[in-house]
């Protein structure tokens, strides 16, 4: 499926308008989060938001800030 989607202008911001084939495909409706990752050829995923991968998320950032020089010294 390729869509082509245009930006528009939401307050101060710029959002996308997903439509509803979109939105079936990812199995999300109005009000739930998805996530919006980068892909290693540069692109970017947009994907349903999982409550654990976020929070599994958190916790890494936060032990990869707690032991960054830890892990500085580990990857030499």
């Amino acid at each position: 499926m390729v869509l082509e989607l245009k930006l528009r202008k939401i307050g101060n911001s710029v959002g996308l308008v997903l439509p509803k084939e979109a939105l079936a495909k990812l199995g999300v409706d109005e009000g739930d989060s998805v996530l919006l990752t980068e892909a290693n050829d540069d692109s970017l995923r947009i994907s349903t938001a999982k409550p654990s991968v976020s929070e599994q998320l958190k916790v890494a950032q936060d032990l990869m800030q707690r032991y960054r020089n830890t892990l500085r010294e580990l990857a030499k």
